[in-house]
């Protein structure tokens, strides 16, 4: 089951996204087809969104109250007769504002470490998760169940350096994650603050990228200022681009420096673990240069 998870929810319920029933031993699960009454069920506590856009959230209502649901929840039994929502959170808060009192529903002997982990593919499927959520959503993976990067990357389909970057976001100061949560500042503009060593500075830069309104580049060569460096189209293209390839090839950021007819080439990581993935990398000559 848990190969599955990468793949997303249809994996675990095969023909889940195309109306076709499971199979499945009448013993494990009920009917697919199962309709739950909606204060039968109670929400995920591992539910990794926490804020759900109130448009959309308006439209899903609508087109349920023509349509019903399509697709159905997957919850979880529970031990007192009641079901805990493992996936389909936008869903259910639609269907209860619709005024249906039923839902239809897929159940399934889920753990909780499942439960996150499906809740997190729905979502990021969907890309209804804010950057933070989603890293959030990560760390949790790794802190509750002790997974490693590699693992959460197998679990949601991503790659390791995805991770690890998403990752990177929570050691910003909560005045920046708040920023970013409330879509002020995007994910780019967080990983170029995040270039910044002063939290005072970062917060500095920070305001100044919204009341300039911006873009990622502009806000890059800010920070390239700042920080006494000469602006990208100053520099050697050549030396530029294979920066740029570098820090594709390792996912993280690569800065040659040349000094004389040598120089320096500079490569950041985050914590042990991404440490540990670029040895291996540069061990098996597997980042692809």
């Amino acid at each position: 089951m848990r190969k599955a998870l990468g793949r997303g929810i249809d994996a675990l319920i095969p023909g889940a996204n195309r109306g076709a029933a499971p199979e499945v031993a009448p013993a494990e699960t009920p009917s697919p087809d199962l309709s739950i009454a909606i204060d039968k069920i109670r929400p995920n506590p591992r539910q990794p969104r926490t804020e759900f856009d109130e448009a959309a959230l308006s439209e899903l209502v609508g087109s349920i109250k023509v349509q019903g649901i399509i697709q159905p929840l997957l919850v979880r039994p529970m031990d007192d007769g009641d079901f805990e929502l493992v996936a389909g959170e936008r869903r259910l808060r639609a269907a209860e504002r619709a005024g249906l009192t039923h839902v239809p529903v897929f159940v399934r002997a889920i753990s909780d470490g499942e439960s996150l982990e499906l809740a997190l593919v729905e979502n990021i499927q969907r890309d209804d998760l804010s950057p933070l959520e989603e890293a959030t959503a990560y760390q949790r993976l790794i802190n509750e169940f002790h997974h490693t990067q590699e693992e959460v990357a197998a679990r949601v389909g991503k790659s390791r350096p995805a991770i690890a970057n998403a990752l990177r976001l929570l050691k910003l100061p909560e005045t920046i994650k708040r920023d970013l949560s409330r879509g002020r500042l995007t994910a780019g503009h967080a990983r170029v603050l995040l270039s910044i060593d002063d939290p005072d500075a970062q917060l500095r830069a920070a305001k100044q990228i919204q009341t300039r309104e911006m873009s990622v580049r502009d806000a890059e060569q800010l920070v390239a200022v700042r920080k006494g460096a000469a602006k990208p189209a100053s520099r050697d293209p050549n030396r530029a681009a294979l920066e740029r390839q570098l820090s594709t090839a390792l996912g993280t950021r690569v800065r040659i420096t040349p000094k004389g007819r040598g120089g320096r080439i500079e490569i950041e990581f985050y914590s042990p673990e991404e440490l540990e993935g670029l040895v291996d990398r540069l061990g098996n000559r597997g980042a692809g240069f």
